[in-house]
């Protein structure tokens, strides 16, 4: 359980029990398996403000919402699925699509749909992450919506990646999340999905100007991280990489509290703590460790170390390597 104390993980081996646990963290369904074959299934449920974010796994089956269902209970809210793996055929609102890793789809719990997960190579389970948030949380009209529902979202690039991205690194690392960070990062999730679906519908003018700063800056976030060990990596480059200004992109960190160059310093250290506290790489010298991410010079890098952790970089690593290895700090 993450710090946030938002998060519950369950594993069950009984379609009954699947069918009582997703009605409860999602929405209610009806779900038949396979006959004849073993069932297993697990959901880890994780609190993002007033959104949710939810990890599953689980065998063949098939999941329908039914309009007597949904007259029965309806949260009204929308679902953002990115599959992980499994290959699965998604039908609502006259839409139908199959869907395989990496791809994303958008449900909405107040329309019928079915769903149906084949078998995984090697008897593997289907996996995914699911984002679900209020209806109201998005400016579009209920029939732009629908031409969004069950149809294969763009991950590949642009605000779609940022969001399947997004989605995934939360869910790994909501554990060390305070419960204002984990509700930060459901606003931040609405504001990409925002914008990932106004660029969908053609309609990025409606997306609110939050949305679009916040979904830059994540995009920009990302850029800098694919390119972490260019140790040419500048503010000209990343603002031309974006098509903004200088000025602007300074702007933009500042209303996150930072710099453009605090923040890549604070990146690439973090990530050189983080390998110098691997006991697996205790045999790669600091130095190469340092030219990684970035700092081709050994001195300059053992300086901001210190200058940010209080210790220098062969004192930490051997806080975690002393006992463990041999290998000379």
């Amino acid at each position: 359980m993450g710090t946030s104390g938002e998060c519950v993980d369950i594993a069950v081996d009984e379609v009954d029990q699947w069918a009582e646990i997703t009605a409860l963290a999602l929405v209610t369904t009806q779900i038949k398996a396979r006959p004849g074959q073993p069932f297993a299934a697990r959901l880890r449920t994780m609190r993002l403000g007033a959104s949710q974010l939810s990890e599953l796994s689980y065998g063949p089956l098939l999941s329908q919402r039914t309009p007597r269902l949904i007259r029965q209970s309806d949260p009204e809210l929308f679902q953002v699925a990115v599959i992980a793996s499994g290959r699965q055929r998604i039908e609502q609102a006259g839409n139908a699509t199959v869907l395989r890793g990496g791809e994303m789809v958008l449900y909405d719990s107040s329309r019928p749909f079915r769903s149906q997960v084949e078998n995984c190579p090697g008897g593997s389970m289907a996996r995914g992450v699911l984002f679900q948030f209020h209806k109201a949380g998005l400016p579009f009209s209920p029939r732009e919506m629908d031409r969004l529902l069950a149809v294969p979202l763009n991950t590949r690039r642009g605000a779609g990646r940022l969001l399947a991205q997004f989605l995934a690194t939360a869910a790994g690392e909501y554990a060390a999340c305070t419960a204002f960070e984990a509700a930060r990062l459901g606003t931040t999730a609405i504001d990409l999905v925002t914008t990932a679906l106004g660029h969908h519908l053609g309609r990025e003018d409606q997306v609110p100007a939050d949305a679009r700063r916040q979904a830059l800056y994540r995009g920009i976030t990302a850029f800098i991280e694919d390119h972490m060990g260019d140790p040419a990596l500048s503010a000209d480059g990343i603002a031309a990489a974006h098509h903004i200004s200088v000025r602007s992109l300074h702007r933009l960190f500042q209303q996150h509290g930072t710099t453009v160059a605090s923040w890549i310093r604070r990146q690439r250290l973090e990530r050189c703590r983080r390998e110098l506290a691997d006991a697996r790489l205790g045999s790669r010298p600091i130095h190469a460790i340092a030219a990684k991410w970035g700092f081709p010079r050994p001195a300059d890098f053992t300086r901001s170390f210190r200058s940010t952790y209080g210790i220098t970089p062969s004192d930490y690593r051997g806080m975690f390597l002393d006992g463990v290895t041999g290998t000379p700090r």
